[in-house]
């Protein structure tokens, strides 16, 4: 981790999940609950960063996947999950893509998966650790957003893993807990780095809600002003949504076909 030793950074991101009191989802929300396949749908799955629950609707995380939810039930799976469960996750997307009754994945399955990964702190690093979990398996991911990534368990969020399409990263330099500043390709041929964006809460400062863990807005607050930030999640959800809604170029294919 950079800059800042393990014990203070366990302490801060602790905080996260100890002293937050936001409303709570009454179960794992979405596709998890349904049984439904998604085998057609763009599969889309948030990290939280500490110790945050995920189903705390405090978080901007747990908030963008219930507004996608919300806006394609028939287009799109968005889950959240704790960033110590991307074992979870990556079980829950074989689950998903698994459109047959033999329990597992075809070539074809894999090749059409639509799998977007976001998350913050912690969990930016554990959307690129998935990602790469998933690359193992030969299944291609749309899309990775990192926000203020922080390594975790030696993970390397720098790094985006060749069975990446696209890549984003928006970070901030100047709390206790900091971002990775710049990720970087595998493979160039194979992912597009969309840019490493910086925001500097010194000039622009952002407030939290109320209910925000103190302890994180006090000794780490810019790390927490860039998970309040909406001119940084506006973006997160403009690029999600640009890749579950279809162009009119994709829908003049497809009714060309029928």
């Amino acid at each position: 981790m950079r800059a800042l030793g393990p014990g203070l950074a366990v302490v801060l991101l602790a905080a996260a999940s100890l002293f937050a009191s936001g409303e709570k989802m009454p179960a794992r929300a979405g596709v998890g609950t349904t049984g439904a396949r998604a085998s057609s749908r763009v599969i889309v799955l948030g990290f939280l960063g500490g110790y945050v629950r995920h189903d705390d609707m405090l978080h901007t995380e747990v908030q963008l996947a219930a507004r996608l939810r919300s806006a394609y039930p028939s287009l799109a799976c968005a889950e959240v999950f704790e960033n110590h469960k991307a074992d979870e996750a990556y079980a829950e997307v074989l689950r998903l893509l698994d459109a047959g009754p033999d329990g597992s994945l075809g070539e074809a399955e894999k090749r059409n998966a639509r799998i977007i990964l976001y998350g913050h702190s912690w969990g930016a690093s554990a959307a690129i650790d998935l990602a790469r979990q998933l690359g193992r398996s030969s299944i291609p991911v749309l899309l990775t957003v990192q926000v203020d990534s922080i390594t975790r368990h030696h993970q390397d969020d720098a790094l985006i893993p060749a069975n990446v399409s696209e890549a984003i990263n928006f970070y901030q330099p100047n709390s206790v807990l900091h971002g990775q500043a710049e990720i970087r390709a595998a493979d160039p041929r194979r992912t597009r780095i969309l840019g490493n964006f910086r925001f500097d809460y010194k000039t622009n400062p952002v407030s939290c809600s109320d209910g925000y863990p103190w302890l994180v807005r006090h000794f780490a607050k810019p790390h927490a002003e860039i998970e309040c930030d909406p001119s940084v999640w506006n973006r997160v959800e403009d690029l999600i949504r640009a890749r579950i809604t279809p162009s009119p170029n994709d829908l003049s294919v497809a009714q060309t076909k029928k």
